[in-house]
Parts: structure tokens; sequence; C-alpha cells
């Protein structure tokens, strides 16, 4: 966001924090940042009455009034003695100055129309001239432990929207209202995909049949296309010794997101979160030349995370994820050529989803931050060779790219494709990622042409990424409506009466052999029925058999997208849906 919206949104978190402390005084606030769609406020309510949703308009009425007192902000610099007078009895905003004053920052508190509050600045100089009142409304109200941390006490975070516009706000709600329409939670209960028990746990989604065929596809559909860049397949197990990750670095990282696995042994065991250390052993399980490389290697397999219970959102944020995972052991010679492989990959893929568009997505070179260096690992010189050769590939490939400094892996820079969803949501899809760190922290090596001892080029690519991550994305996307390559059921075919079977089972088991995804819908039910049961299943194509298909041997075919029929015989609509899947 701009600094200017950054602002607006800042101080109306500030003009929230006021508006509640003007009927829930015995509130203790603690933080009120922006954020992407707006600003929140966590508060601790405990000792009194807590808001709830029927209570926000009457919090934005009061917003609204209080800001024609806002005319000016200012802030003053305190001590630390000072501060803690001010904020005495007040845990959160205590905690916070013992952590500015540990650090040896300033600590500053700015005020508004009568309100203070400790804060480091970034607000709109004169609110009341500057923030449209119809650009902003309270959203709703949650819960949130204090500091992220579940071990903390529980606050109540209410968030609002904040816009620069009220044209602005509305359509960011209508936006909101079609993705609730499109919820991939709804939608994959509706269309039979998946589904969760408390029995299994949360975070943990089950597939049913067409779910696990949806999975299937997708995996397939990359196989096929990776194939002829010489990927393979490896398998390996899902649990590991804690030292593999000790060594690649990712222990030190995420050692507190893992499951850990008690055996009979002493030995520490972790259920994996990540696949590339297994797979610097399979490069590391004999000799390796120069002749043999770039080795390619893919896997499509589970990893596990401990993510926050708070945290998980249907597919989109799971305990089990399904990694299309590919990593590409090459010389530094390989690079180019091996991340352009990759790139071409990525475009055949979403070109298939319709979604590899001029305008439909971009490409973020994610660097490091260098004022952070502490959070990658690694010499700042292979950092610097890196990310030029990474710029160097997009800048060769026209692809449109922006350098964006802080979002690279801890181990390298990488290229993440961005692409807009059907209602304008970014998402972030496939990856490209560079590293000259881990395979020196392994020890992998090659012979070169020359017999001298190298170390190679890992290169961590993901096309899909996280599958269930992917298809949520995919299900709301296409709101269930699924291009026909990737629907579970392609076609119904339905005979309109008893006499009409016979030839409709013909028509079914021809387009069966042919390669199709058929359902012969024979049931006793009404054709009307029928047809609404083809059509809440979103099925591309739905087949009607009558006394004039079985006399001419031909099909009324009616299409979903178009709503148009037309009369085909079965070599023609074979040959129809074979371009069709093939696009």
């Amino acid at each position: 966001m701009n600094e200017s919206l950054e602002h607006k949104r800042h101080t109306l978190a500030h003009l929230l924090a006021a508006a509640v402390l003007e009927k829930y005084p015995h509130a203790k606030l603690t933080l009120g940042p922006a954020i992407d769609t707006g600003f929140y406020y966590d508060i601790d309510f405990s000792g009194g009455d807590t808001p709830g949703d029927t209570d926000l308009k009457e919090l934005q009425r009061s917003m609204k009034k209080l800001l024609n007192k806002w005319t000016t902000f200012t802030h003053e610099e305190v001590s630390a003695k000072k501060a803690r007078g001010i904020f005495a009895g007040n845990q959160f905003k205590l905690e916070l100055i013992d952590e500015i004053e540990k650090k040896g920052e300033t600590i500053t508190l700015y005020s508004c129309g009568g309100f203070t509050d400790l804060c480091r600045g970034g607000h709109t100089e004169h609110p009341n001239n500057e923030l449209d009142t119809d650009a902003f409304k309270l959203e709703k109200i949650a819960g949130a432990y204090w500091r992220g941390d579940e071990k903390n006490p529980m606050l109540t975070r209410i968030y609002g929207l904040a816009f620069e516009t009220k044209e602005e706000l509305e359509a960011y709600e209508k936006q909101q209202a079609e993705a609730k329409a499109r919820d991939h939670r709804k939608l994959g209960k509706e269309l039979d995909l998946f589904t969760f028990s408390e029995l299994v746990g949360a975070g943990l989604p089950l597939f049913t049949p067409n779910g696990t065929l949806m999975r299937d596809l997708i995996v397939e559909k990359i196989s096929q296309i990776q194939a002829k860049y010489g990927y393979v397949k490896v398998t390996i197990p899902h649990i590991t010794k804690s030292d593999l990750y000790k060594t690649s670095g990712h222990w030190e990282k995420f050692k507190d997101e893992l499951f850990h696995v008690k055996g009979q042994s002493d030995t520490e065991f972790v259920m994996k979160p990540m696949n590339c250390p297994h797979h610097t052993q399979i490069y590391d399980a004999r000799p390796r030349s120069y002749k043999e490389l770039p080795l390619r290697f893919a896997e499509t397999t589970m990893v596990y995370r401990d993510e926050q219970a708070g945290e998980l959102i249907g597919l989109g944020r799971v305990r089990s994820i399904t990694q299309d995972d590919g990593h590409v052991f090459c010389t530094v010679d390989q690079i180019d050529q091996e991340v352009e492989n990759i790139v071409n990959v990525i475009k055949q893929f979403y070109t298939s989803l319709g979604m590899f568009e001029e305008g439909k997505f971009w490409v973020s070179l994610s660097v490091s931050d260098p004022a952070k260096p502490d959070e990658y690992i690694g010499e700042r010189g292979n950092w610097e060779k890196a990310e030029q050769m990474l710029e160097a590939v997009a800048k060769r490939l026209n692809l449109p790219y922006k350098r964006v400094e802080g979002e690279a892996a801890f181990y390298g820079p990488k290229l993440d494709f961005m692409f807009k969803d059907a209602i304008g949501r970014e998402r972030q899809l496939a990856t490209a990622q560079l590293d000259f760190n881990m395979p020196a922290r392994f020890n992998l090596e090659y012979t070169d042409n020359a017999g001298k001892k190298q170390t190679p080029v890992m290169i961590h690519r993901a096309i899909a990424g996280s599958l269930e991550r992917f298809m949520a994305i995919m299900i709301e996307h296409f709101a269930g409506n699924f291009p026909l390559w990737l629907c579970p059921t392609q076609l119904a075919v339905i005979p309109v009466a008893d006499t009409h079977v016979t030839y409709a089972t013909e028509v079914a088991e021809t387009l069966r052999a042919t390669g199709f995804r058929v359902t012969l819908d024979t049931s006793n039910e009404s054709m009307g029925k029928k047809i609404r049961s083809a059509k809440q299943m979103r099925l591309p194509y739905f087949i009607v058999i009558g006394d004039k298909e079985v006399e001419s041997k031909t099909i009324t075919l009616e299409s979903r997208d178009t709503g148009e029929s037309e009369l085909l015989t079965i070599e023609a609509l074979s040959m129809k849906l074979i371009a069709e899947v093939n696009v």
C-alpha cells in the first residue's frame, strides 16, 4: 500500500481505540496497525463488558463523531519512567515500553483529539480534513492472542476496512461478497471434493474420490509437461532424524513448527516439513560427474507443519501439505537454461487454466533485505550472484517482474509468480528458487571436466505449490466451473426415457473408451431433475438422448459455459472434446 493510505489506516486504528475507550473505559489497549485492507486494534476487555458484532455500528458512529475534533496529530518523546506512569495498569503497554527501552529506541507518544497512545508514528497530520468518513467502516470482531502466541491472553480484535474513496470501499465489499459465494469450503462440500473430521484433527483434510481424482489430474498435467525437460521421480520417507534439518539450516528457523516423533530409540525424529534436504541425500548417494548434470528430481508428497489452530482455513492453510516439489542440481553455467525450463513449464500449465495472460500475472524477483543479514544463510557474495542471475533470466524472457526486497527464502532468492484470480485477488502460486547454500552445507560435490571437485547449485521449483492451497484457489477462481481437463466428471449422458437407455449407454461407453470421464444417469428422476443435477455439479457438458438422437445416431450437447446446445455425431463430439482438453 502507498504511504498516504497506510497513514490513513493507522490513524483510523487510533480513532477506533479512542471510540472504544469512550464506551468501554475499562478496556486495555495493546496494538493497532494498518493492514492490507484497513486496520485493526487488539484490546483486552477483561473485567467488564465486551463488544460484539452488533456494537460495531455504534462504535463506527462514535469514530465519525470524534473525527470532527481530530484536527492535528502531535507527538512527544518521553522517558521510559514517564511512559510507565501514563500506562500504569496496562501490562501490554508496559511490556512494549520495556522492549523499546532494551533496544535503546526512542519512546514516543502520539496525541490527537484528547487521545494519546504509545506509537512509533505514521499518521495523517490533519485527520478531520484528510479522512473520508464514507471510505471506512468497522467490519468484524475476532479473537487474537497477544503477540500471536497462544500461551498469552486472548484479546478482542476489532477489524476495520479503509480505502481512499467510498467507491474503492464499495468495490472491495462487492469483491468480498463474490468471494463468499465462491468460498472453496462451501463449494468443496457441494461438489463432494473433500471433508474434515474431528476424529482425524483440524487442518488434516480427507479427499473424496472426486477430490482425489482432481488432485491426480493436477499432478498428471504437471508431470506430462515437465517430462520433456528430463525430470525423474524420486520417493522419500515421511519422517527423518532432526540432524537432517540441523544440517540444512531449517531447524534453527522452523523447529517450533515441526511435529516431533517419539520412537523406541533415543534418536530424535520429526515429520518432514519440507523435502529438499532429503533430495540432497539422493544426490549424495554416490559420486557425481559433470556429465550427469543437470539432475532433475521431482516428487509429489506430503509434508507436515504444526500450524496454530486459529490460522487453519479450509484447504487454504492445513497441517498436512501435499507439495508438488522439484529440485535441480546443476552447474553455474546451466542455471540460465534450467530456470528457463521451469518458466516454460509454469507457462504451459497456467495457460491451460487461462491464467498466463498479459495483465493477469506478474513475477516477484524476491531478493534478500541487506539490512537484515541475520535472516539468511550463506555468503553475501553468493546471494548477489544468485540475485543477478535470476534477474538476467527474467529480463531475457521478458517476464513482467518487479524486484521485491525481503521476500527471498532464507537460503536463496526466487522468482515468485503472482496471479490474479477471477475477482481480482492476487495469489502467489508457482516459484523457482536459486540456492547456493544448501549444497555447500551438505558438502555436495561433482567432478568437473578437469577432474576437480565442485559444488553444484540447487534450484527449488514448484508449479502448483501446495495441492491443498492450489485446489482452494482454483475452486474459488472458477467458482467450481473447472476447465474440461480438470473436472472429475466431464459429461453426463441423460436418456429422456427407458427406450433411449440402450443408445445412451452406447454413447457413454464410446466416450469412456476415448478417455473421457462420463456419468450415465438412468435414474427414475424426471428430466428436469437430471438436468438440474448436472448443472449443480457444474459439469462442462451434458448430453440429452431422445427419439431424434436415437434415429439419427447423433447427440444433443448442452454447454455449461455458453448455455447453447448443438447436434453432433459421436465422432465430431470426441474431436471437439479432445481439442478442448489439449488447449
